[in-house]
């Protein structure tokens, strides 16, 4: 019976309520399922509670309460008038539509959008419940702002992606076209007012205290290092079948993965894989059939490193899943049951959580293709892949066979050491030095993610060098499929419906794409799956 890693594949989660503790399913759920989104009622009483009290406060001309009564960050100390509130919110919002680059995915919006309703949703934001619910109907009909990639140090939170989320649901007495950002709907790109015009949500005038609220926070950060996470997490479980295919491939020695040896290790993380690659080959009559007594390290020390990555994604996500239920604007509104509050100053919209699980992500991913690389250059050279053709292609000289994919694989590992660099241990102040330490979250997200995507490519190189070199040897041998254990015969065999055998040279570029697909999506994961019953 083969064991999966994670259970990521079979559930599906028809409704999400913002409020309650949101999961990482959830997050996935929202941003990729469409998944049906609405406010639990306990926490539009904690709303409405904290917005009473804001309510109350921005009324009164006496009191000095920041973003509520005063003006932002360097101009903290600059005192605002009640008549003035409306006016202040507007502004802030406006002047930080500062974004660059390329918009971020639909998947990433969503992901955000929903983080920051369920972080406004707890009662500590002093929002109108009109606000969170604005945000819950643009996600139940599909309306995405464009939001740029680029722009956030992490500090105050992602200010100017979530800005530009923040202009297209909100508006002033002029409601200018111009002045209400870009989104998606139906399909088309178009202004703010008509995205949400056609979709029939109504765009709100901001209150006191709502625009701080809303782009004031780690939502994008924890948005783009939630779903990097979530893809890593599939990821392992396809370097795992990579490594049993690999193994199979050179008849490997299947005892560096024996419980016992993976026991006095100790690591959690290297039990699981070993398990799992133990499972994959369990049959097999390649695996051991050499009298090679150890394999280079890139396989025998396969769950030693993919375990090490596999205990650094589950602590991310740990992370990011306090990150995703916590409230992270400033300040913050606590209210008493008899109806007082008090509003205190402080930091959670420091993205430094974010920052540091998202740099911990990248280098445990990296980790992952830099193996498999190494895999691949070994399964590719006939000096090192016990007695197959050099390159995988018989007639070499007159065919390059997968020459170049491997050329392809280690350009991306070596992409990968650079986006791996740590970025939360970079700061550069801002706001004239009131925001003298800030941690890059929105980078190390972004780069996480970007390593991911790579590493999906070079895992997939592996699988299609791994799928070309099983059916050289079981060409060599005399054997069929049947001989590859229950697991590595199903994954085998899930490649070969999308990517023939390589007889003589062809583009290989459509091969990669689909393989990348094939890992992306989890397909050859689920055929193992299904094999097992």
């Amino acid at each position: 019976m083969l064991k999966l890693l994670f259970m990521n594949f079979k559930t599906k989660i028809s409704t999400v309520r913002v409020g309650e503790e949101l999961t990482p399913a959830d997050v996935i759920a929202v941003a990729r399922e469409a998944a049906w989104v609405e406010l639990a009622d306990e926490a539009r009483a904690r709303v409405e509670a904290s917005r009473q009290w804001v309510e109350k406060i921005a009324a009164d001309d006496a009191a000095v309460i920041y973003g509520i009564t005063t003006g932002f960050g360097v101009f903290a100390d600059v005192w605002i008038s009640a008549e003035q509130s409306r006016d202040l919110m507007r502004r802030l919002i406006v002047s930080h539509i500062v974004g660059i680059g390329e918009p971020l995915t639909e998947d990433v919006v969503r992901a955000a959008m929903l983080i920051r309703a369920n972080a406004l949703a707890q009662g500590n934001s002093g929002v109108r419940v009109k606000v969170i619910e604005t945000l819950l109907a643009m996600l139940n009909r599909r309306v995405h702002p464009i939001i740029p990639a680029q722009g956030s140090v992490g500090a105050s939170g992602d200010l100017a992606p979530l800005s530009h989320m923040a202009l297209v649901l909100s508006t002033d007495a002029a409601d200018e076209d111009s002045e209400s950002g870009e989104a998606h709907y139906g399909g088309k790109r178009m202004s703010g007012k008509a995205a949400m015009s056609l979709a029939g949500i109504p765009r709100l005038i901001l209150e006191a205290k709502e625009g701080l609220a809303l782009n004031n926070g780690t939502s994008v950060s924890c948005a783009l290092a939630a779903l990097a996470a979530a893809d890593a997490k599939t990821l392992i479980e396809n370097s795992a079948i990579a490594v049993a295919l690999t193994l199979e491939a050179v008849c490997g020695n299947s005892n560096a993965f024996d419980a016992r040896i993976q026991l006095a290790g100790r690591h959690r993380g290297s039990r699981k894989i070993a398990e799992r690659v133990r499972s994959l080959i369990s049959g097999s009559v390649l695996v051991n059939s050499t009298a090679r007594v150890q394999d280079a390290y890139s396989i025998r020390c396969a769950p030693q490193v993919l375990g090490a990555a596999l205990d650094s994604i589950e602590y991310a996500e740990q992370i990011l899943e306090e990150e995703i239920n916590a409230a992270t604007d400033n300040p913050l509104i606590f209210t008493e049951e008899h109806g007082s509050g008090q509003v205190l100053s402080g930091g959670n919209f420091h993205g430094e959580s974010v920052a540091i699980v998202s740099d911990l992500l990248a280098i445990a991913v990296a980790e992952l293709g830099a193996i498999s690389e190494r895999r691949i250059f070994r399964l590719c050279d006939a000096k090192l892949n016990d007695g197959l053709p050099m390159m995988l292609v018989e007639g070499g000289g007159l065919n390059s066979g997968l020459m170049m994919t491997q050329v392809t694989a280690a350009a991306l590992a070596s992409e990968n050491k650079t986006l791996s660099h740590p970025d939360s241990v970079d700061s550069i102040p801002t706001s004239a030095n009131q925001e003298d330490h800030v941690p890059m979250s929105m980078n190390a997200a972004r780069h996480a993610r970007e390593v991911v995507r790579n590493v999906e490519y070079i895992i997939g190189i592996e699988m299609i060098a791994a799928a070309q070199a099983i059916d050289l040897r079981l060409a060599l041998e005399g054997q069929d499929p049947e001989a590859l254990g229950e697991g590595t015969r199903a994954a085998h065999a899930r490649i070969r419906q999308e990517i023939a055998f390589l007889e003589n040279d062809r583009i290989l570029q459509p091969d990669i794409e689909r393989a990348a697909a094939l890992v992306r999506t989890g397909e050859i994961v689920k055929a193992t799956t299904r094999a097992s019953g």
